[in-house]
Order: C-alpha cells, then structure tokens, then sequence
C-alpha cells in the first residue's frame, strides 16, 4: 500500500508539471504523513543529511564552478584548435577534431550540455562553411556531448556514488576506458560515412604549429592531470581535487588565458618587449588585478551562473534521497530483490530490464534525479544477483548519455537546437543515426563488464602490490 501510494504520487505531481524536485520531496512527505509509520521529523533530518553527511557532494558545486569559468573562458576554442591541428588532416578530420574536442572537454567540465553549448557553439559553423552537411554536424557534436557525463571527472557519476555510497574515485577510474572507447567509436564512424560521402579533410599545418596550439590549449589540459592524476594517484579525494580544479579554473581564466576579469585582452607580451620587463610588468599587472577580480562583473556573474546551477541540482539530489530514504524505510528495494530471487532471473536477463527501465526513464527525467531514484532500487538487487556496483554504474551512467539525446526532456536536443536555430524535430533526426551507436555501445559496456573494471582493478593491484 505504502509503496503504491508513493510512486502513484510522484507520476501524479510529475503529471501535473511539477518539477521533478518538487513532486520527489511532495510525494515523500505526503507518504509519510498519511501511509507511512515513520515520523515526520525524519523529513527535515534526512534533508539535512542527504547535503551535510555525503561528503563526495560536496565536489558537485566545486565541478559546476569549474565548468563554469573554462566555459567562459575559452579553453573550448583552444582545445578546438588543438584538436583540429592534431587529426583535421584526415578524411572527415574536422568532425573527428569535433569528437576529440568534446572529449577533451568532457574531461575538464563534468557536463553533458555544458560540452555541447562550448563546442558546438563554434564547431558546427565550422563544419558547415568547411562543406559539411549542417545536420551531419549536428547529430555528431549532440552525441559526442553525451561524453560529458561517461568521461572522468563527472557530476552524474558523483551522484551515483553518493546515492549507493561506492567509490566516487573508482567510478571515476572505471570511465576512463569507455569513454575513450566511445570517442573512438564515434571517430571510426565519422571516417567511413567521410569516405563514402566525399567530406573534405584540412590541410596538414605541420608539427609547429601542432605543437604551439597544444602548448596554449596546455593551460586547459593540465586540469585533466591535476584533476584524474590526484585522484588515481591516491593523492587526493575527488572533492578536494574538485575544490583545487575551481581555483586553478578561475586563474586559468582570468590570469592565464586572461578571456575575462581585469586583466582581459592584455597580452602577456608586447611587441618588442624584452624578457625582464615582460616579467615585471605581468607581475605587477597580476598583482594589481587578483583583489580586483573579487569585484570584476564576468567573474561575479560566472560564480552565480555556477551557484544558481548548483543550487538548482543539490535540491533535487536533497529531495530525491528523502524519496530513497522512504524507499529503504519501507523496505521495498529489499522486497522487489526478494521477488527477483524467488523467481529465478538471471544477472543478464536483469541487466536487459535495468537498460529497458532506464531508457524509458530518460526520456521524462533529468539524469541525476533518474538515478537517485532508481539506483536505491535497483544497487541491492544487483548485489544480490552478483552484479559489480562499480559495473552497473557505468551502465547507469551510459542509459543516461543516451536518455540525454531522447525526447521530450533529452538536454542535449534542445542545446544543439538553440545552437543551430531548428527545430527538435530536425535536431532528432540528425541526432538518431549516431545514437544507433550508442545503443551498440551500451550493449557492450553491459556484456563486457571488464571494460568498465580493467582500470580500477589494476590500479587496485598496483597499489596492492606496492
């Protein structure tokens, strides 16, 4: 009865239109109060909890801030130029570079559309006026974006890790592979469909100019060592190498690449500028320009863009664990085990029902409230059945880069929509033959459960035997 009354809640508050935070913490509270026999002071407890006793939350913001500054401050179109020199030489070059930038990328911001709107927003025009096929660059930059939550380091994968309470750094070491996997995928595909249809290639700008964009684009690569090189090495938790990636983020931006802040478009050299004033001058300059950056406008406003979204996800993570927290008290996760053990399924025929569930969830709802929802469900049922968690993270967190190209709430859509200026209906269309390969994608990273665990196991052997 209990648990009838709470999910014929939510889909009816979720029917309604209210926000998935609203009709998750609605519904919970609703439950309690009136089937439940837990009291109801466990509503402001558990909300308190869910934000102040999960310590690896506290990386969501610093990652937001993070993404936040790079965004606005141009590491996208260095890492573009970068990447454009590197593999745009090859048959379908540029839309292979388009890839590599969004994995590039991925790796910096931890966010599915906030890698669309910074690579797309300069790629796709690119594409295009380089011959391109418009919406052959659309469906490629909307489903190489989905990268942003699959490669390390990332918020959906965070909230896993805070919702079944596993590694977030192991869930972080277990992307690497099939993110870069994907991208690779996704580079093969763009190379035949480049062959067959004649798409044109770059000429080569040779190994200086390689090795020049590389070392501008270093300021925003160096996150990616700083970031997965703490972590990995056993130097840093995730959330407080997410803590030094939003510092090293707004030094990056304002004093480095210096797109925005007090600083902005002063160069680091002046014509004939000999090397001791260059160093003088820039020391004075930074040292003049780092309290007033406190008060520059671009810096506040990208600190409030990034607050106002952070804001925005710990209130659905907050309602969502009161959602789990009536789940557990009720024992239904524990009751549906019971049922699918008594009843004989097999671990593959649950992992069928997990993606089928999971795709038909992501067409409705946004990734982080998906799993905070299901992942209480469905975590102890796979322990019992002997599914890794760190395995059926990773297979979570796929079902969600695709329910990201899904409708009628696939972010990823209504971004490349914004970018383009079509429709969705277009944007669908141009999107639906790559997200073909990510199905074909998904099915491995289901049945192959070694190339989602090869690197933390390694890792965890190394250290064993060190």
């Amino acid at each position: 009865m209990t648990s009838a009354a709470l999910f014929t809640l939510l889909f009816l508050f979720m029917f309604l239109g209210m926000p998935v935070a609203v009709a998750l913490g609605l519904s919970s509270v609703a439950t309690i109060l009136f089937f439940s026999d837990d009291s109801l002071s466990s509503v402001a407890l558990k909300l308190y909890e869910a934000l102040s006793e999960h310590y690896t939350l506290l990386a969501i913001p610093f990652f937001i801030l993070s993404s936040a500054f790079l965004s606005t401050g141009g590491v996208a179109r260095r890492l573009i130029t970068f990447a454009v020199n590197l593999v745009g030489h090859i048959r379908g070059g540029l839309a292979m570079a388009s890839v590599m930038a969004c994995m590039m990328f991925a790796a910096v911001s931890g966010s599915s559309p906030a890698t669309v709107a910074a690579i797309g927003t300069i790629v796709i025009a690119g594409m295009v006026r380089s011959g391109y096929p418009e919406k052959f660059a659309a469906g490629v930059i909307a489903n190489a974006g989905t990268l942003g939550i699959l490669i390390p380091p990332s918020i959906v994968m965070l909230v896993y890790a805070a919702a079944t309470e596993v590694s977030a750094a192991r869930m972080f070491m277990a992307g690497f592979i099939p993110g870069l996997m994907m991208g690779f995928f996704l580079m093969v595909a763009i190379y035949i469909v480049a062959r067959i249809k004649g798409y044109p290639s770059q000429p080569w700008p040779g190994f200086r100019a390689l090795f020049k964009s590389g070392l501008i684009a270093s300021g925003g690569l160096m996150l990616i060592v700083i970031v997965l090189g703490s972590i990995y090495g056993g130097i840093a938790s995730p959330t407080e190498a997410a803590a030094v990636s939003a510092v090293y983020a707004f030094l990056v931006s304002v004093f480095g690449y210096r797109d925005m802040g007090p600083l902005k478009h002063v160069p680091w050299r002046k014509e004939g500028e000999g090397a001791a004033s260059i160093v003088v001058r820039n020391t004075l300059q930074m040292a003049w320009a780092f309290p007033k950056s406190v008060f520059d406008n671009e810096v506040r406003e990208t600190i409030l863009d990034g607050a106002k979204v952070a804001i925005m996800l710990l209130f659905v993570i907050a309602n969502a664990m009161l959602f789990a927290h009536v789940l557990t008290t009720e024992r239904i996760p524990h009751i549906i085990a019971e049922t699918i053990i008594h009843w004989g399924l097999e671990p593959w025929l649950f992992l069928v029902v997990v993606n089928l569930l999971l795709l038909a969830a992501g067409n409705f709802m946004e990734p982080s409230a998906i799993l905070l929802i299901m992942a209480p469900i469905l975590f102890p049922i796979a322990m019992q059945l002997g599914i890794d968690p760190i395995h059926l993270g990773i297979i979570m967190v796929v079902n969600m880069e695709i329910g990201m190209l899904t409708p009628p709430v696939g972010l990823n859509l209504f971004v490349t929509a914004g970018i383009t200026g079509h429709s969705i209906g277009w944007v669908i269309k141009a999107a639906f033959p790559w997200l073909l390969l990510l199905l074909f994608f998904l099915m491995i990273i289901t049945y192959v459960p070694q190339v989602s665990l090869f690197l933390p196991e390694y890792i965890d052997h190394l250290k064993g035997y060190n």
